[in-house]
This record gives C-alpha cells, structure tokens and sequence, in this order.
C-alpha cells in the first residue's frame, strides 16, 4: 500500500503510541531490539537494497529482513543469508510500503554509524529502505511514497526535521555508499517543501 500525505490527529496518536504506519503492509522481522532508555527519535536514514543486486520485484528482501532467504537460490545470498538485519520500512520500485519493524523499536540498519557527534544511529534513528541501486535514478513513485513516511515520521517525531533526514553514506563514510548519487536530494526536498 502507499500512505497518505497527511494523518489525522487521531491517526497520528496512534502511529506515536504503536509506532505502526498507516495504510501500509505489516510483516514483522525477527531482527530489532528495543531503543536504549532516554533514547529519542531523532534521525531518518534513507538507504537502498536489491536482491539479488540490481535485480527488483522478487520478494527477497522482504526474506531477508524476515530470516528467510535461502542461500541455495542466487551464489550472492550464500555470503548474506546468515545476517540479520532489518529496516522500519521498504519501499519497492511501484511505491509499494512495507513495514518490518515498529517505529518505537530498535531496527538493525545503520551499524556502526555516527551523525554530527552521535554514534550508533541504530539507537535513535528511523531507516527506510528503497529499492534500488546507487546508480539506477529511483522511480517518482518511491519519492513520493518516501515524503509521504517523512512527512508522517516529522509529525510524531518533531526532532526529525528536514536537515536530520540523512543518507546510510553520511553516517557510515567509507563503509557505505547507499542510498548513492542516482538519489536526487534537492527533488525530495523540494517534494518535502511542497504544501
């Protein structure tokens, strides 16, 4: 499903109280820990994922946020299919949403990560994945479906602010590159500044 642009204020306590978006589709992950205490929700951190790489529509991210891909059916799952990691949220090439891991909790995405001064992303941040790769232009349906979570995100989390919604490459230089160069930042904010 793609979620809507604006949330009620009912809609909106209950997406700060479940930490579940709206209107998109649930599949739980095993992989996700619970927020350190005191820890607040400060940061959006977009990244990008395709399996096998370059390759969209199979299904195999959602199996291996899940624990469930099977290494026996592409040679590049064998040297992954045994990590576990996680994102809140995947958004697939059509603008398809679905959600892995509630808000509230502790998703496994950033890793060893640090943004201006603070370490360990994962404890305070947000990830949304997009398909794709870090040289294939995303498609104007994922920004969209992306401004739509950011503006929702923003509304229960009013720490998260244009300027802290951020790429996996800033946080973890030199380690990774997503969600790349093909990500046009001034079209999303521009699409996150329009009324």
């Amino acid at each position: 499903m793609r979620p809507k642009n604006r949330l009620s204020d009912e809609t909106l306590d209950a997406l700060r109280h479940s930490g579940l978006l709206p209107d998109v589709r649930w599949c739980p992950s095993p992989n996700f820990g619970p927020r350190p205490d005191g820890a607040a929700i400060s940061l959006l951190v977009v990244h990008n994922i395709s399996l096998p790489p370059g390759q969209f529509g199979g299904g195999e991210i959602e199996q291996f946020f899940c624990n469930r891909l099977d290494p026996q059916t592409h040679p590049y799952f064998a040297s992954i299919a045994d990590l576990q990691v996680s994102a809140h949220a995947l958004i697939e090439r059509d603008g398809r949403v679905t959600q892995f891991v509630r808000l509230l909790d502790r998703a496994w995405h950033a890793g060893r990560s640090c943004f201006r001064g603070e370490v360990e992303c994962n404890d305070f941040s947000i990830g949304i994945e997009l398909e794709g790769t870090d040289e294939l232009a995303y498609t104007e349906t994922q920004y969209r479906a992306l401004v739509g979570l950011a503006r929702h995100i923003m509304a229960a989390w009013p720490a998260i602010t244009a300027d802290r919604i951020t790429g996996h490459s800033d946080i973890a230089p030199g380690r990774k590159t997503d969600p790349g160069p093909a990500f046009d930042w001034d079209h999303f904010h521009a699409l996150l500044a329009a009324t």
